[in-house]
């Protein structure tokens, strides 16, 4: 893959081709050599879904390789950030428009009209999921 996203983590769960792997994921600072002097660095411990499409083998506690595709990463930014925002300025400019030029009651209805783009979203979770499907790769490749 050359567009790919790559992350090291450890096997928790083997479920025939599925698995659970823990991955350690960092902000961009956390490498940095002042981090212990600064409160922007952070780390936090995920837990991911992998499809074992290549046969790799492996066993729980064992250290792998996790693929995805920037791709995924570009449409999880869009269903996120940029469609929220769409969303968001189509209301605020339809609401200007119906209630007359009031401010605080189109930013109100704006903001409300992001309740059921994520209630959508949260209700389409499964088959979302599927299209973020990360891949297993050896370490020894």
């Amino acid at each position: 893959m050359v567009n790919s996203i790559k992350h090291l983590g450890i096997v928790e769960n083997i479920n025939g081709s599925r698995l659970k792997v823990r991955i350690v994921q960092s902000s961009a600072c956390s490498s940095c050599s002042v981090k212990g002097h600064c409160s922007a660095s952070e780390t936090k411990e995920k837990i991911i879904d992998v499809y074992n499409k290549n046969g790799v083998p492996c066993q729980i506690g064992e250290r792998v390789m996790i693929v995805g595709t920037t791709s995924m990463g570009m449409k999880a930014v869009f269903l996120a950030f940029v469609l929220p925002f769409v969303v968001l300025l189509l209301a605020l400019i339809f609401s200007l428009k119906l209630t007359g030029g009031d401010e605080i009651l189109s930013a109100l209805i704006s903001l409300a009209t992001l309740v059921p783009y994520y209630l959508i979203i949260y209700m389409c979770r499964q088959k979302i999921s599927r299209s973020f499907m990360f891949t297993l790769e050896s370490i020894y490749n």
